[in-house]
């Protein structure tokens, strides 16, 4: 809940400081006032999303109002975060917004592959974290998947290529803001990474997925305290409970639905990696220069 809180309490911090400073400039003069009040009120009428729209150069509050039941967080992320544009060999070759990156036309297209990870983290009981993404969550929402799937940002931290120390640092970053673990419990040096792919998948008409996911690894016992704006639940499973939700996903009971990165993931790496979690010998596994199509 603390970090729940922290997280809420910079957001209105963030959005007083705006309404501070148009308090502000409503004062500079009596003459002027009656203009800038107007001004102020049709800018918070206007929602950020729409605002943001504008500068991307998208059509506008029309298309701005296309998406107006999107989460306000999600809302941000979309537009705040700046995604890795990489090419099929993983070389860097720009930025986007995280909206556009997840955008099925700007996927269709061929212009938003982009740098991912995908984390796996395992119990002292190699029993392996699941979360359930939020029905808040823009693509795939309310799937089950693995511990944490996100992307490094385009900033210098998450940029460094070198024994994939940029990805590892992102990682960190996300397992504190979606499931509030504490730095120090997931010591960047303790990520292996394992593998990566490349995979493309559509969530709806409208979203998807195009990404070159970095598959890392990590074997240890924290503490959890999930954000709600992330995650909808968590569990661990062992491979037997594992084996049980992906039969319960293919034949729909329940309504259980899994990723498909994580079921790529599954289908082709994860019980014979399990192997090497149980066995303690993951750096064995490693291969970082393969990029696996799927």
């Amino acid at each position: 809940m603390a970090a729940s809180a922290a997280r809420s309490l910079a957001l209105f911090s963030s959005a007083s400081l705006g309404l501070g400073r148009a308090s502000s400039r409503l004062a500079v003069s009596s003459s002027s006032s009656a203009l800038l009040l107007r001004t102020a009120l049709a800018f918070r009428g206007r929602s950020a999303f729409a605002a943001t729209a504008v500068v991307m150069g998208k059509s506008g509050t029309a298309d701005a109002e296309a998406d107006a039941g999107m989460d306000a967080v999600q809302r941000r992320l979309m537009f705040d975060d700046e995604c890795i544009l990489v090419d099929e060999q993983d070389n860097v070759i720009g930025h986007e917004s995280k909206y556009n990156c997840h955008l099925m036309e700007k996927i269709n297209s061929g212009h938003a592959l982009h740098r991912a990870f995908s984390v796996f983290l395992f119990n002292s009981k190699y029993e392996l974290l699941l979360q359930q993404r939020s029905t808040t969550k823009v693509t795939f929402p309310l799937v089950w998947t693995n511990t944490c799937c996100s992307h490094p940002l385009y900033r210098e931290s998450e940029l460094i290529e070198e024994n994939s120390e940029g990805v590892r640092n992102a990682a960190q970053r996300k397992l504190f803001d979606e499931l509030g673990i504490q730095a120090e419990e997931l010591p960047v040096d303790q990520f292996i990474p394992l593998g990566k792919m490349l995979y493309k998948a559509p969530s709806d008409g409208k979203w998807g997925e195009h990404e070159l996911d970095y598959l890392l690894f990590m074997v240890r016992d924290v503490k959890l305290n999930p954000n709600p704006e992330e995650v909808s639940d968590v569990k661990y499973v062992n491979r037997d409970e594992l084996k049980q939700l992906l039969r319960k996903a293919d034949a729909g009971e329940g309504g259980i639905k899994l990723s498909p990165w994580f079921r790529l993931v599954v289908d082709n790496f994860l019980m014979g990696w399990w192997d090497h979690v149980e066995q303690g010998t993951l750096k064995e596994a490693a291969d970082m220069k393969t990029i696996h199509k799927l």
